[in-house]
């Protein structure tokens, strides 16, 4: 059974939940894929995934019945073209600034007359058995995603967003932030700033805005959601786990000062 045609779902503006993975490995892909996300994103871009890896990775989140998408390294078509061919579901651009930065992703997503993908036959067309399949599929269900994070483009969202082939966007907090001389500090004005104007493109145009909340902090996400963003990511599988043991060495640390001798 195919996942559900996560496309569709963004067209409606419906709430999807998704996460990250860093590591690349098929066990906490598998782990993740099983846990309830609506969706799932292969990290090509702050990892050390290699193509095998990401492949791989894509197989076992696809048995899982949860679309696979990739954020790939770079606006690149090699890249993007590799990601879809190896099955991705979708793709994630990092750094789009302008809606010429989003033809071109658009231009390397989609075959011709739409695009200039370069058409080969690998694991997506079912190792050349159904490329003609996978072409009619690839127009349904592809998604694109632009990824806003710096502040010159957000002065563009509104007009990226009007293309036909993209289907929301999602803020990258990290690099926002660094665009205004503020890296991380996310309550900073000047980062605040950039937000409300995300925000409010978010609420007036029929697309889905989205974030990645990259530490897991239950209220900010559903600050989020309450804001109106409807493509979220929560956390990746390496913060989940930092996170974790982060958590188990306090309490570890406070047992040893518990029995510390007098």
């Amino acid at each position: 059974m195919r996942p559900e045609c996560l496309k569709a779902r963004l067209r409606r503006k419906e709430l999807t939940i998704g996460s990250w993975l860093s590591f690349g490995y098929s066990q906490t892909a598998e782990m993740m894929a099983k846990s309830g996300f609506d969706w799932i994103v292969v990290d090509m871009e702050h990892s050390s995934t290699d193509f095998s890896q990401m492949r791989q990775t894509i197989q076992i989140i696809d048995l899982c019945n949860v679309p696979a998408l990739v954020r790939v390294g770079a606006n690149d078509p090699l890249l993007i073209k590799k990601a879809l061919d190896a099955g991705a579901q979708g793709i994630i651009v990092p750094m789009i600034m302008s809606v010429e930065d989003a033809r071109t992703a658009i231009d390397a997503i989609y075959y011709g007359p739409i695009g200039n993908r370069g058409v080969g036959l690998y694991r997506a067309q079912d190792y050349g058995r159904d490329f003609s399949g996978y072409r009619t599929r690839s127009l349904e269900e592809t998604v694109f995603i632009v990824q806003i994070e710096h502040k010159d483009a957000v002065s563009q969202l509104e007009d990226i967003l009007a293309l036909d082939e993209v289907d929301g966007f999602i803020v990258g907090p990290y690099d926002m932030s660094s665009s205004v001389g503020v890296p991380g500090e996310f309550e900073h004005p000047r980062m605040q700033s950039l937000l409300a104007q995300v925000h409010s493109v978010a609420n007036s145009v029929p697309k889905p805005g989205g974030f990645h909340i990259v530490q897991s902090d239950a209220d900010v996400l559903r600050q989020r959601v309450q804001e109106g963003y409807r493509f979220l990511a929560y956390g990746t599988e390496m913060i989940f786990l930092m996170e974790k043991i982060t958590k188990e060495r306090e309490i570890v640390n406070e047992i040893r000062k518990g029995n510390t001798p007098v």
